[in-house]
Formats: C-alpha cells, structure tokens, sequence
C-alpha cells in the first residue's frame, strides 16, 4: 500500500468495488458481503504487506482469495440427510405459546402489586414463602394464599380456554 489512510478511508473508498467484485464472483448478496468485511479485515490487518501497484488491486487480490478460500471449505462440506426431524415445536407452537404468554401477563397485570410481586417471587424466582413474605412485608400464610390465588385463577383461565 503505497498511501497511509484510516480504516474508515479505506472503506469508504473502496467498499463498493470490492462488494460489485465480490458480487459478480459469488452471485450472492450475503456471501458478498462477508467476502467484502473480511476484505477489509484483512487488508487492514496486512496493511504494510502490499504487493501490487494499486490499492484497489490489492484489496481485489484479497477478495479473490477469500472467495477461493470459502469455495475450498464448501467443496467439503456435505449435506445432511433429515432422517431425524427436529423434534423441539414448530413455529406454529411458538405463536400459541407467546400467546399464552401474553394472556399470562395481562392477567398478572390486572392483580394487585402485592397479588403479582408474592406469585413472582415464589414462581418465577423460586423464593421461598418465607423469603416471599419477608420482601413483602407479610405474613407467611398471606403469602402462601395470594400465590395459590394466582395459580388458581390462572388454571381456571386456561381451563376455560380449553373447553372452548
């Protein structure tokens, strides 16, 4: 590199080139664009170590080996067989549950501070009853009646979704 200039020069004079060039060798937005940071990276990372006459043919020289480098690794890379679908939920479950979830939080909003904060600490956040009653300022059986309140109109809930 015969010319000091600043990352930021660097890129910005010549992103676009080595992305068209990146682009037209690949034939791929995304696999351009990682051949044109990874341009950048190294060019910068080798800055002094230039052999070419142009800045612009050095940073070519540098995409077209990490093109050729990304081709190598694909060229052994195999595809796999589905013989074992995936058994987590589909997206369709992924919706009924952020639903669910939803319908959880509105019906928690809709309690009482103290009603919600007792459920919270004792479910969510595992805390004893006793632990639950100290934060909260109340007696042990309090707590233990405003979580099982909970629990129960949240069961009723989702039991009346269910017969529907």
């Amino acid at each position: 590199m015969k010319a000091r200039l600043d990352f930021v020069g660097l890129y910005e004079s010549y992103a676009a080139d080595v992305y068209r060039f990146a682009y037209w060798l690949s034939g791929e937005t995304a696999e351009a664009e990682d051949i044109t940071s990874e341009t950048f990276v190294r060019a910068w990372a080798r800055r002094d170590d230039s052999r070419t006459e142009t800045l612009k043919a050095y940073l070519f020289v540098i995409a077209r080996n990490v093109y050729l480098e990304q081709l190598r690794r694909d060229r052994r890379r195999v595809p796999l067989e589905d013989v074992h679908p995936d058994p987590g939920p589909g997206p369709d479950r992924h919706v009924e549950a952020r639903q669910e979830l939803g319908r959880v939080r509105d019906l928690l909003l809709g309690l009482s501070e103290t009603d919600r904060a007792a459920f919270l600490l004792r479910v969510r956040h595992g805390l004893p009853y006793e632990e639950t009653a100290r934060v909260l300022g109340i007696s042990v059986v309090a707590a233990k009646v405003k979580v099982h309140r909970v629990r129960r109109m949240l069961l009723r809930d989702r039991m009346k979704r269910e017969v529907f």
